[in-house]
């Protein structure tokens, strides 16, 4: 569902955090809830009657939206370089 291996994981924050223990960087906080929103998103194709994991789709989306608000406040270029990496909004 909206899990993501720690491979996966690892991989992530090694691409957009300063090294693989940067998880608290908000640019590997974002991408990470991209990713998993992108499989829950899967899933609820899949099983549209799951209530509950729609729920939980909105609020990683609206935690997402929080986040890039955030960082869009510190370095508004370089939240727009994220959203184009990500391929958000688009």
């Amino acid at each position: 569902m909206a899990t993501i291996t720690k491979e996966k994981a690892a991989e992530i924050t090694a691409k957009f955090g300063a090294n693989e223990k940067d998880t608290g960087n908000v640019r590997v906080q974002i991408a990470l809830l991209t990713e998993k929103i992108k499989n829950l998103t899967e899933h609820a194709k899949a099983n549209p009657n799951d209530k509950h994991s729609l729920r939980g789709l909105s609020m990683m989306v609206a935690q997402r939206k929080t986040l890039l608000k955030y960082y869009g406040s510190k370095d508004i270029i370089a939240q727009r370089a994220l959203i184009k990496e990500l391929g958000l909004r688009g």
